[in-house]
């Protein structure tokens, strides 16, 4: 397998404290102001830093801190985070959350994200953590920057700081408006050394003057007008691109190869080790067209399996069922049931399809190597160069710029790690930019599932039980949502392993596992609901005990204006719901079905994800998820046969046409009482689910594998005439 020698899954444990950044060395390298340093894991208290000019706020830590921001002379903060922004948008609401609290501008915050040097550690950019985990804290920091300026404004100024308010950066004396002084003027070359006395609380919904604002996104501008830059912009004096030779499958191991049709050919550089064979040149075109020259032999992949028996393959896995939820006796419930139920759902590999593909920049001078990479993950990224090159993990910087998409394919950083080598080797700076025929070659796919659910109904039309085991595919969100005295949910497996059961690599893909579970949940729950001969709405609201997702479903009804009725009732209705990343959302779509291809006419997500920082933020997100998910749901699926990948290009691989893009509703529910939750993925889980329970609902003909080609829906159609 083409892979980096370090796989760092999400969730690896953090790296020796002595290998960070002491705060010190942060300190020297911006100067005087005011530093507030973010801790995840805090614990109560402050202490005073060791830095002799700025004032630094620091909590007591019973961990690393992972981000701080910068209050310099002029009053401008700029806020140093780990985080990425991969077009998701945190480079806006971070600074909401922050703007907020501290009562600053959001327009006088600037970003620092990605960079390992200047930036403190985070495990990475995915699981829509940023804002639920990560944003109450982040504005407690702002809170705690705020009091200290007060207390220090409170000196200078000679009053209480209860006498004392701030807008937009500047402290004014209440009794006497006329006297101010600015955050800047505060900061202004002083030797503060304050630990704050008492810790400020924060804004409560009724304050929010920024948070729950639309913003426009702060990189808008300059991604439209082609200014914005990613890994593949950056050039250095002397570098040279890289083409890699490939493995025509997953398993094939190089035997020989021939560089002689090179002899001759100007500014060719070759690199060739046991595991890495490259040529390079100044030009990307002359580089890609010298590989062409070169001739290979591989042994061929000792893999036989093929898209199709894949499933077989997974389901006949001997591994060890875990156990997710369970609850009362299946035994009792299998005997309350007067009707059973029992389906396997199938979900086909899908590739991340970014606009960027993998592209790394890698400079190495010596025992220091500096790597511009677009990766969701660059301090991992740093450790998986830094052991390739042997080189101590400080010696490595991995500077992020703007990533074009990454769906949580681009957690690993084999294309940074190539970079590097190259570098090493030729000891100029070297670009990796995989070809879209790398890009799906390497990708981690979201795995093949088989998800198998057995189920029946007691006489009152409720579920008597519920026994559902997903292999493959992750057990995130397969729990079930509703009120199920007798219930087990297992998990074999899991979204990114074990190693040794996939015919390539697999990972991460946006809400990892979540997709294919709510196909298996929804799709099964609609099944009960017609054998009910109930409304499938009203089937699930009789099964809910959820308020949270009770006022999700009820509010997606109210806003369709959905008229019940028993399916399949001929109208092309789907209705689905579900929860990750603690949101709830719930989703309803028509659907027509001609020749087999299906139309999807309007679609409606309702979505309540706690308190929303920024609500034009989020319908974006969630349009994204719900357009994204088409994909999934009807055409994206790789095919595969004894390792080799036969969609490498969109020719082949299908992604969401404008054509296909439905009248799209989404409805936010306000919970401003309620911290903030995951907003980047909750929306794509629903589409198949819903896609399918509405196809079922126009034709009759229930769907149990993804994605629902043209193909597939024909010959399901055609059973169903057969059997009449």
């Amino acid at each position: 397998m083409n892979r980096s020698p370090l796989s760092l899954r999400p969730g690896a444990p953090v790296q020796d404290e002595a290998l960070l950044p002491t705060r010190r060395e942060f300190v020297k390298r911006l100067g005087t102001g005011l530093f507030v340093w973010v801790v995840l894991g805090r614990t109560a208290g402050a202490e005073v830093s060791e830095a002799a000019h700025p004032v630094t706020v620091r909590p007591k830590p019973t961990g690393d801190f992972n981000a701080f921001l910068h209050i310099d002379e002029n009053g401008h903060v700029t806020c140093f985070t780990g985080k990425i922004e991969m077009g998701q948008g945190p480079i806006t609401s971070l600074p909401q959350m922050l703007a907020e609290d501290l009562d600053v501008s959001v327009d006088d915050i600037s970003m620092v994200m990605g960079d390992t040097d200047l930036c403190p550690f985070d495990q990475g950019t995915w699981g829509s953590q940023t804002t639920q985990t990560f944003g109450t804290v982040w504005r407690t920091a702002a809170a705690e920057a705020r009091g200290a300026l007060l207390e220090e404004a409170a000196e200078t100024l000679q009053v209480p700081v209860a006498q004392l308010s701030v807008h937009l950066g500047v402290v004014t004396d209440t009794k006497d408006p006329a006297r101010k002084i600015t955050y800047g003027q505060l900061t202004m070359g002083k030797k503060i050394e304050r630990q704050v006395t008492a810790k400020p609380n924060l804004k409560t919904p009724d304050q929010f003057r920024i948070i729950g604002k639309p913003l426009l996104r702060k990189d808008s501008r300059e991604k439209v007008t082609g200014r914005a830059v990613y890994a593949g912009d950056v050039r250095l004096p002397g570098m040279l691109y890289a083409s890699i030779l490939r493995a025509p499958a997953h398993g094939a191991v190089l035997k020989r190869v021939d560089t002689s049709g090179l002899k001759g050919t100007e500014g060719i550089v070759i690199v060739q080790q046991p595991d890495l064979m490259a040529v390079l040149h100044a030009l990307p075109d002359a580089a890609e067209d010298a590989l062409g020259k070169v001739r290979a032999e591989f042994e061929p992949s000792p893999s036989k399996l093929d898209d199709r028996t894949i499933y077989a393959h997974l389901e006949q896995a001997k591994l060890e069922a875990r156990v997710v939820a369970q609850g009362g006796d299946l035994d009792v419930g299998r005997g309350l049931a007067v009707r059973r139920l029992s389906q396997t759902y199938l979900g086909a590999y899908v590739a991340h399809a970014a606009m960027e593909t993998h592209t790394a920049l890698a400079h190495v001078e010596g025992d220091h190597a500096t790597v511009w990479a677009s990766t969701q993950n660059p301090f991992g990224a740093r450790e998986e160069i830094a052991l390739a090159l042997g080189l101590p993990i400080p010696k490595v910087r991995v500077i992020t710029p703007f990533v074009g998409g990454g769906f949580g394919g681009k957690s690993f950083n084999l294309q940074a790690v190539e970079a590097a080598r190259l570098s090493k080797a030729t000891g100029r700076p070297v670009q990796v930019m995989w070809t879209r025929e790398e890009e799906f070659f390497n990708d981690t796919f979201r795995p093949a599932s088989v998800i198998k659910v057995d189920s029946g109904l007691d006489a009152a039309g409720r579920i008597a039980f519920w026994d559902y085991e997903v292999r493959f595919s992750g057990d995130r969100a397969s729990e079930h949502l509703y009120d199920i005295a007798h219930h087990r949910t297992a998990a074999v497996g899991g979204f990114n392993g074990p190693p040794g059961y996939h015919p390539f690599e697999v990972g991460a893909w946006r809400a990892p596992g979540s997709s294919n579970n709510a196909f298996a949940r929804e799709s099964h729950v609609d099944q009960l609901a017609s054998m009910a001969g109930v409304d499938p709405i009203e089937f699930r609201l009789r099964q809910l005990k959820d308020a949270r997702l009770t006022r999700v479903l009820k509010a997606a009804a109210d806003h369709w204006g959905w008229q019940p009725a028993k399916g399949p009732s001929g109208r092309g209705l789907g209705v689905a719901c579900g929860q990750d990343a603690g949101s709830y959302v719930a989703a309803i779509a028509e659907v027509g079905v001609k020749d087999g291809k299906i139309t999807v006419k309007r679609a409606l997500w309702v979505q309540e994800m706690g308190l929303v920082i920024n609500p034009a933020g989020a319908k974006i997100q969630m349009e994204g998820g719900i357009t994204m998910g088409l994909g999934y749901a009807l055409s994206e699926e790789i095919h595969f046969k004894d390792g080799a990948i036969r969609d490498t290009n969109f020719d082949r691989y299908a992604l969401p046409r404008f054509s296909w893009v439905p009248k799209i509703e989404t409805v936010i529910l306000e919970a401003d009482d309620t911290p903030p939750r995951g907003g980047g993925e909750p929306a794509i889980i629903l589409t198949g689910a819903v896609i399918a329970n509405a196809v079922h609902d126009a034709t009759g003909v229930r769907l149990l594998e993804l994605p629902m080609s043209p193909e597939r829906v024909k010959a399901a159609l055609e059973a169903k005439a057969q059997q009449a």
